[in-house]
């Protein structure tokens, strides 16, 4: 597994909230979820994206926008048009005074808006809760992310609304990891226009040294590394392997992989019902009480009470 596949494996979509929203102008969407990620790509019509930070984006027919949370942003006709739906988390839907608009916006499956036939039909996929092995790509994200329609593949979002509006047994599996592939396709197209503005762990992993050495400890992450195994693997000195990791990464390489152990390991809790055993020994402590003392010195908090808290479930 290369690392960007590594790094969006951890964000797959779980019953994400996916939405085909057709409106008629005006309209006036504020985004207040507080959703990790989310995508949204104009099938027909135009929109404008105006984020927390930075001007307001049209966005035109197959145009795409990633958008980080958790700050809100709007999404509408016209940037100076008035939200008039406020979107919440657990994407609850009112009106400026609080009042549900859920029931009367609905149009059909998976499908809401103000028209039934609106200039302007959108499709939206929010990942609600990203994988904690994803923190690193979301890091490297800005607020928004913006691709033309000209500059990636939409084919992708085509089958995807055409998908939508069927309602099989298994489609909501389907459909989530639909979304995946656009969200993945996305991000490597805007990754690869990034040239030296990319993340030093993406361009790392075309470098000759550092490539393989991210190869080898995403591979086998469990591995008792050290800094010299990890040199003798990709054969070069240690003192050769220290330097340019730390160069080209950004951090030294023992660093990154304490990282990565701890992500790997915040995914398994959220995702699973295995022992903090089991997940210690994937991951790569001795013991448990290793993983234990290793993730509330870097997160703040025992591993017990970060599955409760993701899980929404009341402190043990």
């Amino acid at each position: 597994m290369d690392i960007l596949s590594g790094l969006l494996d951890g964000p797959r979509a779980d019953g994400a909230f996916l939405l085909r929203s057709v409106f008629e102008p005006p309209w006036s969407l504020r985004i207040r979820d507080r959703a990790p990620l989310s995508v949204v790509v104009i099938a027909r019509g135009r929109a404008w994206v105006v984020p927390t930070e930075g001007d307001p984006v049209r966005l035109d027919r197959g145009d795409l926008v990633l958008v980080r949370g958790p700050a809100p942003y709007t999404v509408a006709d016209d940037p100076q048009t008035p939200p008039q739906v406020f979107v919440e988390p657990g994407q609850v839907c009112t009106d400026a005074s609080g009042r549900s608009l859920s029931a009367e916006m609905m149009l059909g499956l998976r499908t809401w808006g103000n028209a039934t036939d609106g200039a302007t039909t959108m499709v939206t996929g929010t990942y609600e809760r990203a994988s904690a092995v994803s923190e690193r790509l979301l890091r490297a994200l800005p607020e928004t992310v913006v691709l033309r329609g000209d500059a990636w593949s939409s084919d992708l979002v085509t089958l995807l609304c055409t998908e939508m509006q069927r309602d099989v047994p298994g489609q909501e599996v389907f459909l989530d990891r639909l979304l995946d592939l656009v969200v993945l396709s996305a991000v490597r197209t805007w990754l690869n226009d990034q040239e030296d503005a990319a993340p030093g762990w993406y361009r790392a992993a075309t470098d000759p040294v550092v490539g393989p050495a991210l190869q080898a400890l995403h591979l086998r992450v469990a591995d008792p590394w050290t800094v010299g195994t990890l040199a003798a693997e990709v054969q070069v000195s240690r003192a050769v392997l220290a330097r340019r990791f730390a160069s080209v990464v950004g951090e030294p390489p023992m660093a990154y992989l304490t990282s990565l152990r701890l992500a790997l390991a915040a995914d398994l809790l959220e995702r699973t019902d295995r022992t903090l055993t089991s997940i210690a020994h994937e991951v790569g402590y001795a013991s448990p009480f290793a993983l234990s003392a290793a993730f509330s010195r870097e997160r703040g908090v025992s591993p017990t009470a970060y599955r409760s808290r993701t899980r929404g479930l009341p402190p043990a």
